[in-house]
């Protein structure tokens, strides 16, 4: 799998203002490697020991992002070198998100993660209860969490229509709330439309690394 040619690629053709990750979940630290040779920073893992064995061998300037749902009981493994956790999808995580990186002695990044898919599966917080959350005081309490703006996944549907009207929900949102910078939404299926629709970081996995190995 060719994947500097991959990076390459991607790199020249993302705009400027598009940070792309690269979803590394289930793939071998030499693969990552490789990827970080041809210029690659940020990382996606949706596994906390994956991860943290990942980062303890692999460059220390890679920028590590926990993309996938985020237990509470597990947050004191990755606090200490965590760069970005995409998926805080309720307050109990905030507040231990919040305590970890207290212990650790540094402001740990956050993206709010909204619902906007059908699926019941996927976790996060509806449109609302977002608003309610940022017009309210709450974020004072987590004074070791800072809240850069806000994830998503669309519903999984070939339907090109039902995907942008999802995206668009993200993008409504941070124009109400301007100081919230990123919006991570979009992935090797829908990038292109989740750009078009106001994305500022995508997570790219397939098509960089090829399908993933779930039998490891």
């Amino acid at each position: 799998m060719p994947v500097k040619e991959n990076i390459q690629h991607f790199k020249s053709a993302l705009p400027a203002h598009v940070t792309m990750v690269a979803v590394s979940k289930t793939k071998p630290a030499d693969m990552l490697l490789e990827a970080y040779k041809a210029g690659q920073k940020d990382f996606g893992e949706n596994y906390v020991q994956e991860l943290v064995d990942k980062e303890a061998i692999l460059p220390k300037d890679i920028r590590w992002h926990f993309i996938g749902h985020l237990q509470s009981n597990k947050v004191k493994y990755i606090a200490p070198f965590v760069y970005l956790i995409h998926g805080v999808d309720s307050l109990n995580l905030l507040k231990e998100i919040n305590k970890q990186a207290q212990k650790n002695k540094r402001v740990i990044d956050c993206l709010l993660q909204l619902h906007i898919a059908e699926e019941e599966s996927k976790f996060g917080f509806d449109v609302e209860e977002v608003k309610t959350l940022l017009h309210s005081a709450e974020l004072k309490n987590y004074p070791h969490v800072a809240v850069k703006g806000f994830m998503a996944m669309a519903s999984n549907t070939d339907d090109t229509q039902k995907i942008r009207d999802e995206f668009k929900q993200v993008k409504l949102l941070q124009e109400a709330f301007p100081q919230y910078k990123i919006l991570s939404f979009g992935m090797s299926g829908d990038y292109a439309l989740a750009i078009e629709e106001g994305s500022t970081m995508v997570r790219i996995g397939s098509s960089i690394f090829g399908e993933r190995d779930y039998s490891k």
